[in-house]
């Protein structure tokens, strides 16, 4: 079946922290000296040169820069960056630049830098505004940071602000985890990005885990956020994304729909769909030293996705959406046919857990509560 290409994206890698966080298990790496900020925009600039093969003439629509600590990058670092991909692909008109922040790194005269690059939305790390719950999640910023940072970044020229928030935090109560949220809104940023805070393998966390909350208290923290979220105009748009004005962040609606993304940096992960509709998955080189080694590859390794894992990689993404996405888009991105999952289908539709799916594939409300039972139905 003959397949169209879908919108293009891409996401830039920075690795490194000030200090890692004891549950996050992203690839993120402190640094005891100098950061290597020349050397490593080289490399990424070599690093999409390799990848500019699979572009294939499309517009970029949207640049992610994540961590990492991307703010702990200079703006005149960045800026040569983005000149360079501005130089080797076409930028959409409207194109979707986002850097990721966190409280305590930055200062006002850095945001108008960012601003002046062309970097047009920031997404804020703040995760809790209280003082007990950052220091137990290790952030090394405090509740005032939090405050001051979105009040720079609005005075820097930013009118597209995402904050992160976690829930479920170590000893938080129902009360807290609201006053949380009412915090967030009376910032009234354009985006929240609300999520429970999971222990993952290889953190701090998991050989040392904290004492969460209940699943009642859980619970009712989910159900009294998405209210207040709700009655405050942000409209939950996926899992755990809220946007007001529908201002929602269309770098992360690409990979939802299944868009592809090149992905550049130490352990950036890549999607991309070739002319010929095999779908590719690629990562590239984790550490950072080895990144920066002229003799080691950027690619670590890649894999064309066989049929039978297309059904489920492209509804693990497509599912977490309110929505759902067209069923159309399943034959015009993965290059099968709908029918030929139609049985799998038409059992999540008995179980309740996925809406009559011939003009879309959306899950219930039961679907998204239970998204891993309705997506391993396709494993």
């Amino acid at each position: 079946m003959k397949q169209s290409l879908p919108p293009l994206a891409a996401y830039v890698h920075i690795p490194w922290c000030v200090r890692k966080c004891p549950y996050c298990d992203f690839n993120s790496h402190t640094y005891d000296s100098g950061l290597p900020e020349a050397e490593y925009i080289d490399a990424l600039i070599a690093d999409l040169d390799q990848d500019l093969q699979h572009v294939q003439g499309r517009e970029l629509e949207s640049i992610f820069f994540g961590g990492g600590t991307p703010s702990l990058f200079s703006a005149a670092s960045l800026d040569r960056l983005l000149q360079a991909m501005q130089q080797r692909l076409h930028f959409a008109a409207d194109i979707e630049i986002t850097l990721e922040a966190n409280p305590g790194t930055f200062e006002q005269a850095k945001f108008k830098d960012y601003r002046a690059t062309g970097i047009n939305r920031l997404s804020i790390g703040i995760q809790s505004f209280n003082p007990a719950h950052l220091k137990a999640l290790g952030r090394i910023h405090d509740d005032q940071e939090a405050l001051a940072a979105v009040d720079m970044a609005r005075r820097a020229g930013f009118d597209n602000l995402n904050l992160d928030l976690m829930h479920g935090l170590p000893g938080q109560s129902l009360q807290q985890a609201r006053a949380d949220i009412d915090q967030a809104i009376a910032l009234a940023p354009e985006h929240l990005s609300w999520y429970q805070l999971t222990v993952e393998p290889n953190t701090v966390f998991y050989s040392r885990p904290p004492k969460l909350p209940e699943d009642e208290v859980l619970w009712d923290i989910q159900e009294a956020g998405q209210a207040r979220m709700a009655e405050a105009g942000y409209a939950q748009y996926e899992i755990s994304a809220y946007a007001r004005d529908n201002r929602r962040a269309r770098h992360n609606l690409n990979y939802w729909q299944y868009g592809d993304f090149i992905g550049i940096g130490a352990g950036a992960h890549g999607k991309l769909t070739h002319l010929d509709g095999r779908v590719e998955r690629n990562w590239k080189t984790r550490q950072p030293k080895d990144y920066l080694n002229p003799d080691k590859p950027f690619c670590a390794g890649n894999k064309i996705l066989s049929a039978e894992e297309l059904p489920f990689d492209f509804l693990m993404n497509a599912l977490r959406l309110v929505d759902g996405v067209p069923s159309a888009w399943y034959s015009e991105r993965t290059g099968q046919s709908l029918d030929t999952i139609a049985p799998l289908l038409d059992r999540a539709v008995q179980r309740g857990l996925l809406e009559p799916w011939q003009r879309q594939l959306r899950p219930t409300e039961q679907g998204r509560l239970f998204l891993n039972d309705l997506l391993e139905m396709f494993l």
